[in-house]
């Protein structure tokens, strides 16, 4: 059934699916205190939470409660909540789960000229550390650039980083960008490179190259669903790209669930992926410095 956004006052259909019901417990291994979902989003609801006009996506409320209950099911303890394209610019929906997360949230916020620096204050005050752009062609490609590095520089100033959301394709052509970043940066899903065409695929072979040369560089090894052959579990044939990031930066990496799964058809189980997990890092040490400390760093949760 359609719900009603009241501000805008037009019926609003799923165009995308919504997460499973419940999650699986994660068997590999039982998460250390603080452990974080470094990328998660919250969806509405709806009818408190508008969603943007300009979005390429309708999905269905995904709110803070049901995420409470989802890192109850998980044994997590904090997330970074990031701002989806979905709500555009407008970040109450998860500046509001941040403020009942009591300190256990922190954010990555989406932003554009309107903001002043009043507002930017007042994210940094809701722990907001860092903006995100997408550069993803199915959600509307590259940014302005002129606007971009505008933006940068403002929230360099208050010591945030920028996390890129970037197509496998089109790493190699943003290499100028990332060069002049004068922050640290977060680069999406492992960049997005399909697991079929194997590690020694160019695009990937260029992020182990930036993540080794560039200490700025951070990178989320996440996403395993949509990175899969097949885009169904048991997504084995990421773990080689996962390794391959850790042995060479495993302080720079962050893990999450990408809960609630935005425009993904096939639902996975966040306690599989987060048992996955452990055949990214079957090192303990490796696994909760990726889970806890490297978290931490960027997100300085109180």
């Amino acid at each position: 059934m359609a719900t009603r956004n009241p501000e805008h006052d037009v019926p609003l259909e799923r165009t995308v699916p919504g997460p499973r019901a419940e999650a699986s417990a994660p068997t590999a291994f039982t998460p250390p205190p603080l452990a974080c979902d470094a990328h998660c989003h919250v969806f509405g609801p709806a009818d408190r939470f508008p969603f943007s006009p300009n979005r390429s996506y309708t999905p269905p409320d995904a709110g803070v409660d049901d995420f409470f209950r989802l890192q109850a099911r998980l044994g997590l303890s904090r997330a970074v909540l990031v701002q989806a394209s979905c709500h555009g610019a407008d970040n109450s929906a998860m500046v509001d789960a941040i403020r009942r997360g009591d300190g256990r949230f922190a954010g990555v916020a989406m932003i554009d000229r309107s903001f002043t620096d009043a507002d930017l204050d007042e994210l940094h005050d809701h722990q907001v550390r860092g903006i995100r752009f997408n550069f993803v062609a199915h959600l509307g490609g590259a940014p302005d650039l002129d606007v971009f590095w505008e933006l940068v520089h403002r929230v360099a100033r208050r010591g945030w980083h920028i996390v890129l959301h970037l197509d496998a394709n089109d790493f190699a052509a943003h290499s100028s960008v990332l060069d002049a970043m004068p922050v640290p940066y977060v680069i999406d899903h492992m960049a997005r490179v399909p697991a079929a065409a194997g590690v020694d695929q160019e695009p990937f072979q260029r992020l182990l190259e930036r993540i080794t040369a560039d200490e700025r560089c951070w990178v989320k090894i996440s996403c395993a669903e949509r990175l899969t052959d097949g885009k169904v579990s048991p997504f084995d044939d990421v773990v080689p790209f996962a390794r391959a990031l850790i042995d060479i930066a495993p302080d720079r990496l962050l893990w999450g669930t990408d809960w609630p799964h935005p425009n993904l058809g096939e639902m996975p189980d966040e306690g599989e992926l987060l048992d996955l997990l452990a055949a990214f890092a079957p090192d303990e040490a490796v696994r909760n410095r990726i889970l806890v400390d490297n978290p931490q760093v960027l997100y300085t949760f109180s």
